[in-house]
């Protein structure tokens, strides 16, 4: 327990992940925490706290403090980190652990310098922070250090992350706001119109999960969804198809396929016809969406693999990053303007 110097962290806009060098990926939770309003006080963190979404009394708030990929309450983050870190090593430590978080490819200075701040006062010896796409296609067994083009594309809750990667670097990036949440927020928007139902996040997460699609499948399956009748204000229960939720998605699901066409219109020549022979790469929870892999397929007319772990991706990424974390600061440092990773205090 106190031997543990290196810590990995997915500091995602649905879920937080946390890698301990040499013990693998020790936490995944939520990145939800339960706030008292009256005391300021934590009152829950991840699993426990998610459980409280839409079911709290006025005083208490479960909310979460990453936006977009990108922390939006910066007190709030720092607690939930404190906590995160506290449970995968331990509350005593006896060496300050080295810390690699992923961010967006597309995150400011300012955004880069509240996560270095929020993790070194959370407990962090030095912090490192590295593109979310570069720590998939590492996480997903992609020799980045190759002279050959390979794309990922990581949907994760907050933020849609596109890179072409070659030498070890992202040669073209692109990162949009267009993820599983959005998602989750469609499908509510789209039962309040056509229902007049008005359901919670943890039910619009549901249906994702369990009938949502990107592309028409072969058997059509159904969902009983219950939320409140806006028009009488009672309970009520309806039967939602899959080819529903294909409508309901239509608009971000298009968005995607989109940010990913224009890179591989912005792709030097020689790097697209690696992509075309490689194809592209899958990861984030949001890639596990039902036919959304077939969809950029068949706009792209480029073989689309979906990565077994797409869920653990960048997680794993910065574990192996951890494995050799100076050779990686080093050579991205020294030979890269502008670096994969870039290295706090």
């Amino acid at each position: 327990m106190f031997g543990y110097k290196d810590i990995g962290i997915d500091l995602g806009t649905s879920s937080v992940l946390v890698y301990v060098k040499g013990k693998g990926i020790l936490l995944r939770e939520p990145s939800v925490i339960a706030i008292d309003k009256d005391t300021d006080n934590v009152l829950a963190v991840g699993n426990e706290a998610q459980m409280m979404v839409g079911r709290t009394p006025g005083n208490i708030v479960a909310l979460r403090p990453m936006r977009d990929g990108v922390i939006s309450d910066y007190e709030i983050t720092l607690k939930m980190l404190r906590y995160f870190l506290r449970k995968a090593v331990g509350r005593n430590i006896l060496r300050k652990p080295r810390v690699v978080v992923c961010v967006p490819s597309i995150v400011t200075e300012v955004e880069k310098r509240a996560v270095l701040d929020a993790t070194y006062e959370a407990g962090a010896k030095q912090t490192y922070l590295i593109e979310e796409p570069i720590a998939a296609a590492i996480g997903a067994g992609v020799d980045i250090s190759k002279p050959c083009g390979n794309m990922v594309v990581d949907v994760g809750g907050g933020t849609t992350d596109i890179a072409v990667i070659s030498l070890g670097g992202a040669v073209i990036t692109d990162s949009i706001r267009v993820a599983g949440d959005t998602f989750d927020e469609d499908i509510i928007r789209y039962m309040r119109k056509k229902y007049n139902l008005l359901i919670g996040e943890r039910t619009a997460e549901a249906m994702k999960m369990d009938i949502g699609s990107a592309f028409p499948r072969k058997e059509k399956v159904e969902m009983a969804v219950t939320g409140r009748n806006l028009v009488s204000g009672l309970p009520k229960t309806v039967e939602v198809s899959s080819d529903e939720m294909l409508e309901a998605l239509t608009e971000p699901i298009q968005a995607i396929a989109d940010a990913v066409h224009a890179v591989l219109e912005r792709t030097p020549p020689e790097l697209a016809a690696d992509v075309g022979e490689n194809g592209i790469i899958m990861t984030g929870g949001g890639a596990l969406l039902y036919g959304l892999d077939k969809y950029i397929e068949e706009r792209t007319k480029i073989p689309v693999y979906v990565y077994e772990e797409a869920l653990s991706s960048v997680a794993l990424g910065t574990g192996r990053v951890l494995e050799n974390i100076d050779v990686y600061a080093n050579w991205a440092m020294s030979e890269y303007r502008r670096s994969t990773l870039y290295q706090g205090y």
